[in-house]
Order: structure tokens, then sequence, then C-alpha cells
């Protein structure tokens, strides 16, 4: 494994790719942000929403929430604007009570807003199948969390999806794939943390294309006939967390008190108890964590130095979400150390090496990490 020499993500990650200096594409992109005009790309923002505006014959935009400090952000600057938004959230089986009162408190802003739940009976074979089979408990949630929105956007004849930042661009792509500001299904195949599978992937005897309706994509067609768009508000408004944190925070937004279940962040991840698993996941088959991720955005950010960043991973340690783990393997119906087995057939050989009984990464960013 090599690393950025500015952040701290290794080559193991997927999409990311070193230049010639040892920079990453992500560290790259993001010094890129330097050279954009924000100010035209506002006046572009101006010209969506009166477009979504003659277009509308009802809502003017949709904007996917959970009740984060992004999806908060996202529904204030779309009211700020003038837009009349319907919310639209993807009800994770595993909400948490913060959750629960976060996403109340954006309600409470003055927005219509759909609570879509899946049946547990799909929600969790699904899940299961999808650990199994990729290593991911999280292909549903992505599913979902792309295809409902858009669904109801075509059904409602909504002219305008705002999604919040890019993560292509945030986290590393081909810089010709994440220019664009728009989210459509070629982003979605490369970025939509699905493995470049859809529903129709995942139709058998165990589950039905009925079951899996909540997560089909609407006909492409369909779309276009309605002109309908989705985009990044990231591309329009330059994104940092602190000041989307900042903001939210000031409408009433709430982080997790009891300090970061996983990862940097105390107010990232907070409303679904089993998002920690996905994190959790990448040690085995990427050799990194979540913790890599929010550590190298604030180098970015110049809030921190690399040095400190490497000092904070050897501090924290691996962050084994114990107790979300024993919740999930509670709902989908299997034994907590069914679910390591599984895990364990994921672990990437080709960056793992095994002595005794220890796994280790040779050449890890950090030389006296316990391995045990």
């Amino acid at each position: 494994m090599k690393y950025c020499s500015r952040c701290v993500l290794p080559d193991s990650r997927p999409h990311l790719s070193f230049d010639e200096e040892g920079v990453c594409n992500a560290c790259r992109s993001f010094e890129s942000r330097g050279k954009i005009n924000w100010v035209e790309r506002a006046r572009s923002f101006e010209q969506v929403i009166s477009h979504a505006k003659e277009k509308s014959s009802g809502y003017d935009c949709l904007i996917p929430v959970s009740g984060g400090k992004d999806s908060t952000w996202q529904v204030m600057t779309c009211l700020d604007h003038g837009l009349k938004p319907l919310a639209v959230t993807w009800r994770t089986p595993g909400r948490s009570a913060l959750g629960q009162a976060n996403l109340d408190n954006l309600i409470a802003l003055g927005v219509d807003h759909i609570d879509y739940s899946i049946s547990p009976n799909v929600e969790k074979v699904f899940m299961l199948e999808a650990f199994k089979k990729l290593g991911s408990t999280a292909i549903p949630m992505h599913m979902a969390l792309f295809a409902i929105p858009l669904q109801l956007a075509e059904k409602f004849s909504i002219p305008l999806v705002v999604w919040g930042e890019n993560s292509a661009f945030e986290y590393g792509a081909k810089e010709e794939e994440h220019k664009g500001f728009e989210l459509n299904r070629e982003w979605l195949k490369h970025y939509g943390v699905t493995h470049g599978t859809t529903a129709e992937d995942w139709v058998s005897e165990k589950l039905s294309r009925k079951e899996l309706t909540a997560y089909f994509l609407p006909e492409e067609t369909k779309m276009e006939e309605k002109g309908i768009r989705a985009i990044f508000l990231g591309h329009y408004i330059s994104w940092d967390p602190q000041k989307s944190l900042s903001e939210a925070k000031k409408k009433g937004f709430i982080s997790r008190l009891s300090g970061p279940k996983t990862g940097l962040y105390d107010y990232a991840d907070i409303d679904d108890d089993f998002i920690s698993l996905h994190h959790f996941l990448k040690w085995y088959k990427f050799g990194f964590t979540r913790l890599f991720d929010n550590l190298s955005l604030e180098i970015r950010f110049a809030r921190l130095s690399r040095e400190e960043a490497v000092e904070k991973i050897r501090q924290t340690g691996l962050q084994i979400p114990y107790k979300d783990i024993e919740k999930f393997c509670e709902y989908v119906g299997i034994e907590d150390k069914e679910f390591f087995e599984i895990a364990e057939q994921f672990r990437d050989k080709k960056i793992w090496q095994k002595k005794g009984e220890c796994w280790s990464l040779p050449h890890f960013l950090i030389d006296d990490w316990s391995w045990s």
C-alpha cells in the first residue's frame, strides 16, 4: 500500500490514484476549487432555480434528506432561494433516536415530507444477501437512497432533485467523471456504492422484482420527457462540512453528545445505527477506516496537518462498532460470530498479510500499530 503524500488515504481506496508527486486525485480536486468562479456558479444556480419554478406545477424541487447536517443545509438553501420543496427520506431500519429528532427538526423548517419505509421482510433478506455476496451491508441502502427520490420526482413531475455534495469530487474520481453537476445513471454506476449492480441484478427466488420495486430507478425516457434534472448543490455552492454544520446548528441540528461512533465527526452518520458497519468493512476490503476519510478532508481544509492526522489515527484505533454489529445481526437473523466470518471472506489478500494468528498491513501508515 502507498499513501498520498498530502493526506492519509491509501491507493487501495476505490477510484483513488496518485500523480507523479504522490498526491491523490481527491487532493488535486480540492486544490482545483481555488480556480472555480463561485460567483458564476451562484448565477448558474439562479438559472437552475428559475427553470425549476417555470416547469413546476406544484413542488419546485425534491430534496432527499436524512435529517443530517448536510440535508438540513440543503433544505435551508432551497428555502432561502424561494423554492417550494418536497423532502423525501428512505426510512432506515436502524434509525436512531437522535436521527429522528434531527429529521423532525428539519421538517419543522417548513417543508412537506415523505418518510418512505420498505418492508422489513424485504430489507432483511436483501441486506444479508448483499453482505454475503459482495461484503457490503449498505448496497440496499444506497439503492433506496437514490431510487426512491427519483421515483417520486417522476411520479409528482417535480422538475428538480437537489442532492448535496458530489462524493466523486470530494473523495476521488477520474477528473472527467466528476466534472458534471448532474447525478445520472453513469454516475450512479460508478459512485452509487452498489458495486455496479442494479435492482435487476438482485431479482432471485428470495427477492422478486415486485418486492424490489422501491430499489428500481424510474425509466430514463420518462425523466427526460418531463425534463427532470438531478443536481449536486456542492457544484454551485462551495461545500465545507464545518460550514454546513454551523448553519444547521443555527436551525436546531444536534450532534452526537458522546462523541463520534466512527470516524472523526460527532455530527456525521448519526441518524442510522447500521451505517457504521458499512464504514467498518472498509478495513477488511481496503485497509483504511472512516477516520482516514474524515482526517483527509480536514487536511485539505488546512485545519489539520498530516502529522496530526497520523497521530489521531494512532490514538483512536480501529473503532469497531460492536453494539451496531449486534443490532444488525439481530435484525437480519444471524449470530455475531457469523458476521465476522462473512467479513473475513472479503479481506483483500493483496494488501493483507498473515503472521501466525494475526493479520497485518505491510507498510502501514503507522509503524507501531497493534495488530492483535
